[in-house]
């Protein structure tokens, strides 16, 4: 069956980095309850999409380090060289049919319970949060400086291996206040040396955090960036017309790719019930300030609202 052309754009590839999708359609990372526990059936869930045409195919929330045991959820992790073979079951799948894979390594400060672990919670201010799913108060310790270079290098070496397990695109995971994003937000970030303080020092980790992933990883594999733009707690939060565009501005163009969506679990309703687009408000105008690819979500289901996002130069790439 032919084509409409006026659908066309959205099968166009994109470079992101030094690789390149084969088309505009992404599958962002999103947990499925399939994690280390079972790669067979993580592997079979990711093969799918790729089999289906997806440009890029990236698994769920993947920890870096056993101080981020999200347990008794099930997620990905790169904890140690063991780790690896777990997840090249996913990237050979994914690669068979012809697709990226992407990586979201992810360190959860105090968003976790370590219950597997029992390691200590570390955050940048000690502060107790609700988790996002919004079912306990957790507390941390306050990171000191030696704890934050600790937590650059568990992501190096994360970084390192999801490149040897075959991953195409590697994120910082810098959302739903985990770790770095617990840096960048004044509810959750009260220190007053180099990394409190202004927005310029809260955004220091994360940009130290680009730098060691690309420099870890060199020219083989594109470094990504998933940020949410808005808190949705009004003045409470960050909020994108205010913080959040002030983040791209300060490090917009250090990633490959920005994947931008909003916080948590509030705006977690499926395409019956939410609008097509309506994440627009919380990315709009990140195209004018980085020249980075872009792909956000939005419970898109009409091509044509597909296409309007990529014309209007809203998104490059459909979540």
């Amino acid at each position: 069956m032919r084509r409409n052309p006026r659908y066309d754009v959205l099968f166009e590839p994109v470079r992101i980095g030094p690789v390149t999708t084969r088309n505009r359609f992404y599958q962002v990372p999103h947990a499925s309850s399939t994690g280390h526990e079972l790669p067979n059936i993580r592997a079979g869930l990711r093969s799918i999409r790729a089999e289906g045409g997806w440009g890029v195919v990236c698994t769920g929330y993947c920890s870096i380090h056993p101080s981020s045991d999200d347990a008794p959820h099930r997620y990905s992790r790169l904890w140690d060289d063991e780790d690896i073979r777990n997840l090249t079951v996913m990237t050979d799948a994914v690669h068979k049919h012809g697709a990226l894979a992407g990586v979201e390594l992810y360190y959860g400060s105090s968003n976790v319970r370590n219950i597997y672990t029992r390691e200590i919670s570390l955050s940048p201010s000690g502060v107790p949060i609700n988790t996002t799913r919004g079912d306990l108060l957790l507390h941390s310790r306050a990171m000191d400086k030696s704890e934050i270079r600790a937590l650059r290098g568990w992501q190096i070496d994360a970084a390192k291996r999801a490149k040897n397990a075959g991953f195409d695109i590697i994120y910082i995971y810098c959302g739903m206040r985990f770790g770095p994003y617990q840096f960048l937000s004044q509810h959750t970030n009260h220190r007053s040396d180099e990394y409190g303080g202004s927005i310029e020092n809260r955004v220091r980790l994360l940009r130290e955090m680009i730098e060691d992933t690309k420099n870890a990883v060199g020219d083989s594999c594109a470094v990504a960036v998933r940020f949410s733009t808005d808190e949705l707690m009004g003045p409470l939060g960050m909020q994108w017309e205010d913080e959040g565009m002030a983040v791209l501005e300060l490090v917009g163009e250090l990633p490959d790719l920005w994947d931008l969506k909003t916080f948590g679990f509030e705006d977690s309703s499926n395409s019956r019930y939410s609008e097509e687009g309506y994440q627009e408000p919380y990315v709009v105008h990140a195209k004018k300030i980085t020249s980075k690819p872009i792909v956000g979500v939005g419970r898109f289901t009409s091509p044509d609202s597909m296409v309007s996002q990529v014309s209007r130069g809203v998104l490059d790439l459909i979540g």
